[in-house]
């Protein structure tokens, strides 16, 4: 079973994602990964789909990356992992590899979601032992902060603008993690970078696991969320006490809740520092908000009853 490390013992640890990279400062990408690389206790494979993250760790010869890295287009991160984590085990079966290695892809809501989705549910499906990790910022970041189906409901996006005809998205964000854990895969969870003692738990546990697991965590995008440089740890916190961003696990089928806000805050809090919802705030547009919170409780009543907790 996966023991947290304390923060004495990671701060010992070498940072495998270096300083220096192009991300826009604040973004919560790199928090991301600094985390699970810090978690984990075995050698890494990355591979690493088209994105923010892609194009700003690694600019022609140089890296940010202290591991292993691959990137690969937009749509085939898993696929391009499932290649590698095969070669591996014919390796192994071989003789001519004898190190526990673990294979991790990094990919943005636009090449999980949307693009990459196809490649991310056949790898599910076969079974590789590998994890898929989406830092989920909510929209097509890199390319302009055009909507994506990870793009919540009334969110001012470039291809779904708030003004006369419509309020920003008019659909729900769609449930990845709930679609992943209908594969049927060994572990599926939900983190956040503000909960860093929950995030690298699950990190741990999913490394340790056989087979296929997906974790989806959420990943502030001041440049596209319209907020802060240095707000996205406040603003991953506000997600999970508003219930906008629970965090849960699904392991062997089994559901479980693993942080439980002392307090429910209303949804208002997470999304009114954020300039993509400032016109759901406007004289007239009360019905925009009342439609989030209803989507919030009606998502965080359901997780409750599949966990039993009710």
């Amino acid at each position: 079973m996966a023991t947290t490390l304390t923060l004495k013992e990671l701060s010992k640890k070498e940072d495998l994602l270096t300083h220096g990279h192009r991300m826009c400062s604040g973004c919560g990408a790199p928090i991301v990964v600094k985390q699970l690389l810090l978690a984990s206790d075995y050698p890494i494979v990355a591979a690493n789909a088209t994105g923010c993250l892609e194009v700003s760790t690694c600019i022609s010869q140089y890296t940010a990356w202290k591991i292993p890295w691959i990137h690969n287009a937009f749509e085939n991160a898993a696929a391009t992992l499932s290649g590698v984590e095969t070669m591996y085990r014919a390796l192994k079966k071989q003789g001519k590899l004898d190190k526990e290695i673990k294979f991790v892809a990094f990919g943005g809501d636009g090449g999980t979601y949307d693009i990459g989705f196809q490649s991310l549910s056949g790898a599910a499906e076969r079974g590789h032992d590998m994890l898929y990790v989406c830092y989920d910022n909510g929209a097509y970041m890199n390319t302009g902060i055009q909507r994506s189906s990870a793009t919540p409901i009334g969110a001012d996006t470039t291809t779904c603008p708030a003004g006369s005809v419509i309020k920003g998205k008019t659909q729900p964000r769609k449930n990845l993690t709930r679609i992943m854990a209908a594969h049927g895969i060994p572990y599926v969870a939900q983190a956040s970078p503000s909960h860093w003692k929950d995030a690298i738990t699950k990190f741990k546990k999913a490394l340790d696991i056989k087979g296929p697991k997906f974790i989806d965590v959420i990943s502030p995008c001041n440049r596209g969320w319209r907020s802060r440089t240095d707000d996205a740890i406040l603003l991953s916190r506000l997600a999970v006490e508003t219930c906008y961003w629970p965090l849960y696990e699904v392991e062997q089928g089994f559901t479980k809740i693993t942080v439980v806000p002392k307090e429910k805050k209303p949804i208002e809090e997470f999304l009114k520092p954020q300039g993509r919802f400032k016109h759901m705030f406007a004289p007239g547009n009360e019905w925009l908000l009342k439609l989030a919170q209803e989507e919030v409780d009606r998502e965080w009543e359901r997780l409750r009853k599949e966990a039993g907790s009710e």
